[in-house]
């Protein structure tokens, strides 16, 4: 049976919610929260206004309450957003100028997103958007950075593969044990950990500058 391999690195949040006006509020949140983790600020406020669009769209078009799931892709210098739900209505771009309930919102999604559309799924549909990273260094650094944490639980026996939150924080200790590592490793070879320390502070903060 042919195959195929899978070169590309990417970063993937994957954001359960229920379509309630109040839910979309926390999913915004959540969002901002996962690029800043990512260090993308330059997509958060597009992405914010993104993912209104798509949570409101469940609720209006799907219902109240139903269960829908938002992903949030890095690749490269894209940002792709996808929003999960039951239902296979696709929605569809109406005359400009009609009222909100028949398609605005999605008028709204066209103009800010590079590209957008909707696929039809096993169980629903998924409507989904790409818009531009603001940050293609960065967002390759935190790939690397990634790999390399999950590489290190794997060689420490860490438990790996946790969602959500539980990930994350697996990652941020495992950063932690790994940080120190490498400063023993430095102190080992009779260099200064602190300059160590220094000097990728320095380049940290002009990498950022220069976002």
């Amino acid at each position: 049976m042919p195959g195929y391999e899978v070169t590309e690195t990417r970063l993937r949040c994957v954001l359960p919610f229920e379509a309630l006006p109040e839910e979309v509020r926390l999913l915004r949140s959540a969002a901002v929260r996962q690029l800043s983790r990512w260090g993308m600020p330059a997509a958060a406020e597009e992405a914010e206004l993104l993912v209104t669009e798509l949570a409101t769209n469940v609720i209006k078009h799907v219902g109240e309450g139903a269960t829908a799931t938002l992903i949030l892709e890095c690749r490269g210098e894209v940002l792709r957003l996808e929003v999960h739900d039951k239902s296979r209505a696709a929605p569809m771009l109406k005359a400009a100028g009609c009222e909100e309930e028949c398609g605005r919102g999605l008028h709204l999604l066209a103009a800010l997103a590079a590209d957008w559309g909707t696929v039809i799924t096993a169980v629903g549909k998924a409507v989904w958007c790409e818009i531009s990273s603001g940050a293609g260094r960065a967002c390759r650094r935190i790939e690397r950075a990634v790999d390399a944490l999950e590489r290190y639980q794997a060689v420490g026996g860490a438990v790996t593969g946790l969602p959500g939150r539980g990930r994350d924080a697996g990652l941020e200790e495992s950063a932690v044990e790994l940080i120190a590592d490498l400063l023993h490793w430095t102190a080992a070879r009779g260099h200064d950990p602190d300059d160590i320390l220094d000097r990728a502070q320095m380049h940290y903060e002009a990498e950022a500058e220069a976002a």
